[in-house]
């Protein structure tokens, strides 16, 4: 997944965006930023852990993080997007507190916003309140 991890990310969201390294070798990350329409939420964009290091705490990890970094800066709320059939980000996101978001259609009893991210690409949008 490095190639999907250009340098712009971290060089443009640098002070939120994350990466977890064991022996020199990325095993996760999230890059994430604060929405420049609103300053009071902040968006993840995009979120990866090695499948070896999976169920080990990371995400949970940087997601924590994450929101310490954008709540510092201002932030009340958070949103992120998923596939609606990748039910593993779907419960990990609703462990975190997140809820999903209405739709315009439902895939498999979950809402999603058709075409959003292009013809066919449907996707569930969460958002979560910091405290």
């Amino acid at each position: 997944m490095a190639g999907l991890l250009p340098h712009l990310f971290f060089e443009h969201f640098g002070p939120t965006s994350f990466a977890i390294e064991d022996g020199g070798q990325i095993i996760a990350f999230l890059v994430g930023f604060v929405s420049q329409a609103n300053p009071q939420e902040a968006y993840i964009h995009f979120v990866g852990v090695h499948p070896a290091y999976r169920a080990h705490g990371l995400g949970r990890k940087l997601y924590q993080r994450f929101f310490a970094a954008v709540g510092s800066r201002g932030c009340r709320a958070v949103r992120c997007i998923t596939s609606p059939v990748n039910s593993t980000s779907i419960a990990f996101h609703t462990r975190m507190g997140f809820a999903m978001e209405p739709g315009d259609d439902e895939v498999n009893g979950v809402p999603v916003a058709r075409d959003y991210d292009g013809p066919g690409e449907h996707r569930v949008r969460f958002h979560k309140a910091l405290s």
